[in-house]
């Protein structure tokens, strides 16, 4: 294992980097490069980022960005953790296929010779693949306390239904019937068209449209809103770019009479896809146009070489939860390193965790 400062990725690394996703246990597009090295640029300034990148037969095995963090959830713990921000909605590494159990042994043993934290934390993981169960089964039988000290499921689209009869499953004939209503009468109020693009035609437009669309909404009011901030605007503006040169990005817009309403970036890792951003205009919240983007974007379940797509949304999400009926359970892992007393310190703050946590469990 061996650490890189992202400023320091070659031409070479970043080859290597490309491929490892490619060939990975599990898809996490927000820790491939066009993704990562945009976000680590507008919000990591000071650099404290680096690169864990294990490397076996001249290629890249496994990748996860970490830094050592002052505070845990509040409280001044300092710990080693993935290095994760806002808009990152997953926290599995890079990890070849074949090569999960090597890529958990070799942090570990990384980990156990680092001072800079007291434990390793690692956020938002998915729990039901191939690489929590490597994980899991490293750490069997051996004297290093972990836990899952947070727990959560979140909306995912995974079906063999087609599109219609997806909707069908999900929604009423009440409903079903209240969203053709409101079709129609958008249609009374100009001309709609749905366009899907995978290309980078047009991308700066739509990237402008997008961030204004959503500033002008709720987001923008709270200042949550991506173009509410330079930095989380920049890091919007070239994930979408690197996501679109990389073949990873799929745009889903609703227009009337030319302008959009509606707005979905999806980012297509296969086997999975993500639904990274959406906005709406909220003038027009009365038609929904967000749902009427949803029932469009269930084309994705006819699409060739996509079996699933992460929501990335909050837990009970108001609105996708009623329409993507499956879900995908992600977890945060904290695990004991470094010697007996780092470790029986350890112990002491996973219990009172997992005293304080119903959804916490032992590892």
């Amino acid at each position: 294992m061996r650490t890189l400062a992202p400023k320091d990725c070659s031409p070479a690394d970043l080859h290597a980097w490309a491929q490892l996703a490619q060939d990975g246990s599990e898809p996490n597009p927000f820790f491939e490069h066009w993704y990562l090295l945009p976000a680590l640029k507008a919000l990591d300034k000071s650099g404290a980022a680096r690169l864990l990148v294990l490397e076996q037969d001249g290629g890249w095995a496994g990748l996860l960005p970490i830094a050592s963090r002052k505070s845990y959830y509040g409280k001044p713990i300092r710990h080693l953790g993935s290095w994760m921000h806002a808009n990152c909605f997953l926290g599995a590494p890079l990890v070849a296929r074949g090569r999960e159990a090597a890529f958990w042994q070799a942090l570990l043993a990384w980990a156990d010779g680092n001072v800079e934290g007291l434990f390793l934390h690692l956020p938002q993981l998915p729990l039901d693949g191939a690489l929590f169960e490597a994980l899991r089964q490293v750490l069997a039988g051996k004297a290093r306390p972990a836990g899952i000290v947070m727990r959560e499921e979140r909306a995912l689209l995974q079906s063999d239904l087609s599109p219609e009869a997806y909707l069908e499953a999900s929604m009423s004939g009440k409903k079903r019937k209240e969203l053709r209503r409101q079709h129609n009468r958008l249609s009374e109020t100009g001309r709609v068209e749905f366009v899907r693009d995978d290309s980078d035609a047009g991308l700066d437009q739509w990237t402008a449209d997008f961030l204004r669309l959503e500033k002008a909404g709720w987001k923008g009011l709270n200042g949550s809103a991506l173009a509410c901030s330079a930095d989380t605007e920049a890091l919007f503006r070239d994930s979408l770019a690197g996501a679109a040169a990389a073949g990873r990005l799929e745009r889903l817009t609703l227009l009337l009479d030319g302008q959009p309403i509606a707005m979905l970036a999806n980012f297509l890792t296969a086997p999975g896809a993500f639904s990274y951003k959406t906005a709406f205009d909220e003038d027009y919240a009365r038609f929904s146009p967000g749902v009427l983007l949803q029932r469009e974007n269930l084309a994705l379940l006819e699409r060739a070489g996509i079996a699933w797509c992460d929501s990335c949304a909050a837990p009970d999400h108001p609105m996708i939860d009623h329409i993507w009926r499956e879900r995908r359970a992600i977890g945060s892992v904290s695990i004991a390193i470094g010697g007996k007393l780092r470790r029986a310190a350890f112990c002491l703050i996973l219990k009172a965790e997992l005293g304080r946590r119903p959804d916490g469990a032992r590892l």
